[in-house]
């Protein structure tokens, strides 16, 4: 979405939180994510008090998982093979983007 809207807030896990529109049941909700979240999105996350992470994986990035252990979030990280792949080659096909996705 980031790329086709031309908004660079547009990650996935905030993109979620978005559409998921107005609501008062955050801490009950469950945030799942292929890749571990950046600090964009966990600072939504976090906002929200979302109670609970699912990560896919974080070995291609790790984001500021430090941040929702430290605010009490259960973090779980199921280091998922195909997630890790899928991640991979999406890097290797599309460097530019990634970079620009994470801000570099």
């Amino acid at each position: 979405m980031r790329v086709q809207s031309g908004d660079p807030t547009a990650h996935a896990e905030t993109a979620c939180i978005r559409n998921a529109g107005r609501r008062r049941d955050w801490a009950e909700l469950t945030l799942v994510s292929t890749l571990s979240p950046c600090i964009m999105c966990t600072g939504t996350a976090l906002l929200y008090r979302i109670s609970r992470v699912v990560v896919g994986e974080n070995r291609n990035f790790q984001g500021a998982e430090d941040l929702f252990r430290k605010a009490g979030v259960e973090l779980v990280v199921l280091e998922d093979a195909d997630c890790i792949q899928l991640m991979a080659d999406f890097i290797r096909a599309h460097p530019d983007l990634w970079n620009e996705d994470i801000g570099m």
